[in-house]
């Protein structure tokens, strides 16, 4: 069915010089396995090891196709990612070169925005007969808790929340350890986590929870009846979660199947980028629409990295078969030949035709940090001094580039007992000014004053600002179920619009609130602004309603339960704890999920405690040159981030293991291979 493509399509030599041109380093040419590649237009795998150009091969591909747009039966393209990130990339990259790429019949974007955009709005206004406003699973979940708080108890449905009770009770009896008090606060958050992750499943006719465990499936019985009711409830009011998203867009596919050959003709190329990092639902959906058994008009190249599957689930069985036809990158522009031969070991899929060659050519083994507990605070000095040191007799290839230190496990949470623990440790036990990274401002936070704290200071305008305040009125009107008149939820152009209508004094009053209140908040005042917009709530809900509040005063008037009001000389310091300083060497301390597909000139590895031992624990083999071969699952995840972690830098690897599990696991270890360096108690030493 393949030869059902719009046009003959070859890519010639020139084509490839012309993207070198446009990507590469002046004087840098591809070499014959990415050649291989961009002229590749079968429906194969890419299989990339760290640091080899993956994403510049593929966009050499797209550069050379965009030149060949619009193909002569109207089709297009489709290149999809997991994040955002990744797909900024490549419009940061290409866009500029290639505008046709950006624009119809071509789609460039993430695996959600194609679900949304393709199939779950389509198939929602087709069976509702109305638009879908929100796709944002927070907004999801707190409609539905809402909805279900009506009928809890309510007896025509049996009261819902007894048998809940039920399903949860055992659990929350033994977390609770005999505190009766505790045991119904854990029950009530279990019950309020599953009714926020209930769907109802449109292809089997069933009450789902989150983990698609089927609930109810008998549609006469009174709680079915009434879950049901309040799931569609919250999809009337044009409300869907994410993963609820993906759901709708497989009951598109069920529904009507000609939907499957329709986006297979106006998409005879995709290419999915890190494809590793897609969850079994994204990989099933994109399996049966541009694959189909291998029935497909659709040409589909998937591109990635199996073995740095962090994103999904560590956890997860690895959901990407591969393909009868695989290509390989194996060259690694980025690491170098130590360093490759030791992270090769380390990966979880490692069959024959798998290799790691290191082309950066520098000659640093890599280094193991044998510490003892009392000079714990002295490794990350004594990492930064062996960088300080090869910089200074010239033996980095690439010492401009960053230095890190990574660490799986970062901080303890609220569990005082293992963060008294000398024996587990974590990040913030070998750094201990660590703090986790704050999270990026949301749309949908639980009090008020949140809205004021946490908005997007990246932007140096009053925008973000605005947007917050609006926000946390729409969510006053939501949480006191005041609707639009085809009784949908407010959004913040049909808020400002129907103010400006009903009442254009109360409009520029607003307008110039917005204004004042987003200038005292960049002036520090902050708590002054809450009290001010908690005395307007009182006047800007008389706009809508002649009742008083009532369901929304606890939001308007909890203080906040996220962190302080800082000015910006103490969160420019806050932020700098996970930094580490020495004589201009700057390092950053992170996770290794922060770094994945960055590039380092060195990184340390902190090994860290996870589910009873460490990783020189569970990956001994490994140090001692034996690949990878085993199932258990915390070993697996193990892998992974040992691989991801060890393959940032392009000159110098660092690993910290403990003394005690070197010299009982380690001491045989190929000092051929790696350098062994023991940590002072003055890292000068």
């Amino acid at each position: 069915m393949q030869l059902n493509m719009p046009q003959e399509i070859n890519i010639s030599d020139e084509e490839i010089r012309y993207a070198e041109k446009l990507l590469l380093p002046e004087g840098k040419e591809f070499d014959d396995e990415r050649k291989n590649f961009i002229r590749n237009l079968n429906t194969i795998d890419l299989q990339a090891v760290p640091g080899s150009g993956k994403t510049t091969a593929l966009l050499a591909k797209l550069v050379i196709l965009e030149r060949k747009l619009p193909f002569s039966d109207g089709s297009g393209i489709l290149v999809l990612s997991h994040t955002n990130a990744a797909i900024d990339e490549i419009k940061e990259k290409i866009q500029k070169h290639s505008p046709k790429l950006f624009s119809y019949p071509n789609f460039v974007g993430t695996i959600q925005g194609f679900v949304d955009e393709f199939l779950a709005i389509p198939i929602y206004n087709l069976g509702f007969k109305k638009k879908l406003s929100w796709i944002d699973t927070e907004r999801y979940q707190e409609e539905l808790l809402r909805l279900f708080n009506i009928i809890a108890w309510n007896k025509k449905f049996e009261q819902p929340t007894k048998w809940f009770y039920q399903r949860h009770i055992n659990r929350a009896t033994a977390e609770a350890n005999n505190d009766n008090n505790l045991k119904k606060e854990i029950c009530k958050k279990l019950i309020e986590k599953e009714v926020r992750g209930l769907y109802y499943d449109f292809i089997t006719n069933e009450i789902k929870n989150s983990n698609g465990d089927v609930l109810l499936k008998d549609n006469t019985n009174k709680k079915f009846i009434g879950l049901k009711s309040i799931i569609v409830e919250a999809l009337k009011k044009g409300i869907m979660s994410y993963d609820y998203a993906y759901h709708f867009g497989e009951h598109y596919l069920h529904k009507i199947p000609m939907i499957k050959e329709i986006l297979q003709k106006r998409f005879p190329f995709v290419f999915v980028d890190e494809m590793q990092d897609m969850d079994t639902h994204q990989y099933n959906l994109l399996e049966k629409i541009f694959y189909n058994e291998g029935d497909s008009v659709s040409i589909i190249q998937r591109i990635g990295d199996k073995n740095q599957a962090i994103y999904n689930s560590v956890k997860a069985t690895d959901v990407w078969v591969d393909r009868l036809d695989v290509l390989r990158l194996s060259g690694s522009q980025r690491l170098s030949k130590p360093i490759a031969d030791i992270v090769k070991k380390f990966a979880l899929h490692s069959d024959a035709d798998f290799d790691i060659v290191g082309l950066n050519e520098c000659a640093l083994k890599p280094h193991i940090l044998v510490f003892e507990n009392e000079n714990i605070p002295n490794i990350i000095p004594c990492f930064a001094q062996i960088v300080k040191t090869y910089k200074e007799n010239g033996s980095l290839t690439n010492p401009d580039k960053s230095v890190k230190v990574i660490c799986w496990n970062t901080d303890w949470k609220e569990d005082d007992a293992s963060r008294q623990d000398g024996a587990k440790l974590r990040l913030e036990d070998y750094h201990k000014g660590f703090k986790k990274e704050k999270s990026k401002p949301k749309l949908d936070y639980d009090c008020l004053k949140d809205y004021l704290l946490f908005y997007d200071k990246n932007k140096k305008t009053l925008e973000p600002l605005r947007k917050n305040i609006l926000n946390a009125f729409l969510k006053i009107l939501r949480l006191e179920n005041i609707n639009t008149s085809d009784e949908r939820p407010y959004t913040k152009k049909k808020l400002i619009d129907f103010i400006r209508e009903k009442d254009i004094q109360k409009f520029d009053e607003l307008n110039l609130n917005l204004y004042n209140w987003s200038i005292d908040i960049i002036k520090g005042k902050t708590n002054d602004v809450w009290n001010e917009i908690k005395t307007y709530t009182i006047n800007f809900f008389a706009i809508f309603s002649e009742n008083p509040l009532s369901a929304s005063l606890t939001f308007i008037n909890n203080d906040t339960v996220g962190m302080p009001i800082v000015n910006e000389e103490e969160e420019e310091e806050e932020e700098n704890t996970n930094h580490y300083k020495e004589d201009g060497l700057e390092i950053e301390i992170t996770s290794v999920h922060a770094v994945k597909g960055q590039t380092h000139c060195a990184t340390l590895y902190l090994e860290s405690y996870y589910h009873s031992n460490y990783e020189s624990e569970r990956l001994t083999g490994q140090f001692l040159g034996d690949n990878f071969n085993d199932n258990r699952v915390h070993h697996k995840s193990s892998v992974k981030m040992a691989y991801v972690g060890f393959s940032r830098p392009t000159d110098l690897l660092c690993i910290a293991v403990h003394k005690d599990r070197f010299d009982n696991l380690l001491n045989e270890i190929n000092q051929q291979e790696w350098e062994i360096k023991e940590v002072q108690a003055n890292a000068q030493e």
